[in-house]
């Protein structure tokens, strides 16, 4: 593509065109010119902090983040959301449709939401996603969150993308045990019990409170527990000031930058993924015909031998 076409795009989202912003991130997610549209908008891009909102299937985590986009945007703040639904197994789209769960903001200029389809990838976490919230950044959306669906231990991914995680649980269902199994519990920053209208959310307060009990102690930063229901309307300013506080603990305990760095690292070793994977495809199409008999080749052989052929080294 015209690179010309690419800066005039490229400006265009850096005035906060919503047009561009949308054009951008589908060339993004289709791998045009991906490396030069980011090198553009990162040298534009504070790399302003993220919220993850994670947590099981139908914990209410698409009413939890529409409730905080109505605060964000009474305090005349402009929004930028993408939410990781699974995909469709014939199209590779989102099949749950988040912008459809998501009316209230639908029509909102200053609010810019993208539902995005896993395509398969473990972690509910695209391999774009990444990148999509840094073009939202640079299209002026200075709140951003990031929504992935719940899928067990996996989830640990958003670690890599978020500076605060917020995990979204609900009362009557065995969530908090099953999250503690799950390896929930190492991800969170903010627990929030939704729902909590329902029967026994100060049970799974409690229990979840004891877990903690278990596992923080030294820690500097224990996570809050917080009682949420957007059908009472209540908890949601609570939710917000920890997050608010999570984040400024981040930047003054220093540990934002050692999660980022430890970001950057994951984000290069992406890119050698994707490359070492090409690499591999164009080998194994090339040496494919040399074996015979599959069932009697020794996989740790052959893949040394295509290795030290495609690198001319060990």
């Amino acid at each position: 593509m015209n690179r010309e076409v690419l800066d005039h795009w490229i400006a265009r989202l850096l005035d906060r065109d919503r047009r561009a912003t949308a054009k951008l991130i589908s060339w993004v997610e289709d791998d045009i010119e991906r490396a030069y549209i980011m090198r553009s908008i990162l040298k534009q891009t504070e790399q302003k902090m993220v919220v993850g909102i994670t947590g099981p299937p139908g914990a209410g985590k698409s009413s939890l983040v529409e409730s905080l986009t109505k605060l964000y945007r009474d305090n005349d703040e402009r929004v930028g959301i993408v939410a990781v639904d699974p995909s469709s197994p014939y199209t590779g789209g989102a099949i749950l449709g988040d912008r459809i769960r998501m009316q209230a903001h639908g029509t909102d200029r200053n609010v810019f939401i993208r539902s995005m389809g896993t395509r398969g990838h473990l972690g509910g976490v695209t391999r774009s996603t990444s990148d999509v919230l840094r073009i939202l950044e640079g299209g002026g959306y200075g709140r951003l969150i990031l929504e992935t669906v719940g899928v067990g231990q996996s989830e640990l991914e958003i670690m890599q993308m978020a500076d605060t995680v917020v995990v979204v649980l609900n009362p009557g269902a065995g969530d908090g045990i099953q999250a503690i199994k799950a390896g929930i519990m190492e991800v969170a920053d903010v627990f929030v019990i939704n729902k909590s209208d329902m029967p026994g959310a100060d049970r799974m307060k409690g229990d979840i409170e004891m877990m903690l009990n278990l596992n923080c102690d030294g820690k500097t930063w224990r996570p809050p527990v917080v009682l949420t229901s957007v059908v009472d309307n209540t908890g949601v300013e609570t939710l917000h000031e920890k997050i608010e506080a999570h984040q400024l603990y981040m930047l003054e305990s220093g540990l934002r930058d050692e999660r980022r760095k430890e970001r950057f690292r994951l984000e290069v070793w992406r890119q050698w993924e994707d490359k070492t994977l090409a690499a591999f495809e164009v080998a194994w199409e090339t040496a494919n015909g040399k074996w015979e008999n599959h069932n009697q080749e020794d996989p740790y052989e052959v893949a040394q031998m295509l290795w030290k052929e495609r690198f001319k080294g060990g």
